[in-house]
């Protein structure tokens, strides 16, 4: 494939980026622009030692960082776009690239020039000031009882209120109808041998809620029935993972619903 080819092919992935990144398709797109000048420039700019594509988001970004081709961001233009913007520039920037874009943390690591530990700082400090606009109740799904309290002390600092700890299904049930979640937490295989996995179809079948599954059993998670939307994280999980993905999964379901026509969602 010619560059051009690979260029044009990802251009609008670039785009989307540049959008979610500035809160402005004008502003996503002069900054894109700039990039695709400097790359006829000279194109020895573009590195692939991570791939094509990752190489083109490393460009965009050294030009995102240095130039101020539009003047600062344009304002957000609905709530999801207002608290990415709210979020300092570069932990954004890893929080869109692993979220969004879905990079690994070695290829952030590679566009943003800077280590994966960082990358992991970044998307557990983009996590909590998501999770400082979108606190809400959530509900773990867990039987082990210390990573249970892991898991709730985690997403407490992050300002999220756990309605209980359930060991089982039944005991999901049973917590949901006291108070509905806006974040679940589960793990796939439960104590009694209860699958987390049935509680949550369970459960979705009342109220839509974001998931996040926190399991050892990852590859029970992959049977094509997996609840939407939902997240994985394999254990044992950092916990700076845990924060980011549990802000990814109420983000986007925010966002979601932002789109979504009137009609569709009365």
């Amino acid at each position: 494939m010619s560059r051009s080819q690979l260029v044009a092919e990802n251009l609008p992935l670039l785009r989307r980026y540049s959008r979610a990144l500035t809160g402005s398709q004008a502003s996503g797109d002069a900054y894109v622009g700039a990039m695709l000048e400097a790359l006829l420039e000279d194109q020895s700019l573009l590195n692939e030692e991570h791939g094509a594509r990752a190489g083109l988001f490393r460009l965009f970004t050294q030009i995102w960082n240095s130039v101020a081709v539009n003047g600062d961001s344009a304002p957000a233009v609905n709530a999801s776009e207002h608290r990415l913007a709210n979020i300092t520039p570069l932990p954004r920037q890893a929080f869109l690239l692993l979220s969004l874009e879905g990079f690994s943390e070695e290829e952030v690591a590679f566009i943003l020039q800077i280590d994966v530990a960082d990358v992991r700082k970044l998307a557990d400090e983009a996590g909590q000031e998501l999770a400082a606009e979108i606190a809400t109740d959530v509900l773990i799904i867990e039987d082990e009882t210390f990573i249970a309290m892991d898991i709730e002390s985690l997403v407490k600092k992050l300002g999220h209120n756990v309605i209980g700890v359930a060991r089982t299904h039944a005991d999901a049930l049973a917590l949901a109808k006291t108070k509905q979640p806006g974040l679940i937490l589960a793990d796939i295989q439960l104590a009694d041998g209860s699958s987390g996995l049935d509680a949550v179809n369970d459960l979705l079948k009342t109220f839509e809620v974001p998931v996040v599954f926190i399991t050892a059993y990852p590859e029970r998670f992959l049977t094509g029935e997996r609840p939407e939307p939902a997240f994985l994280i394999s254990k044992p999980f950092q916990p700076a993972m845990v924060s980011a993905v549990a802000s990814q999964a109420l983000f986007f379901q925010r966002n979601s619903r932002n789109r979504m026509p009137r009609a569709a969602a009365s």
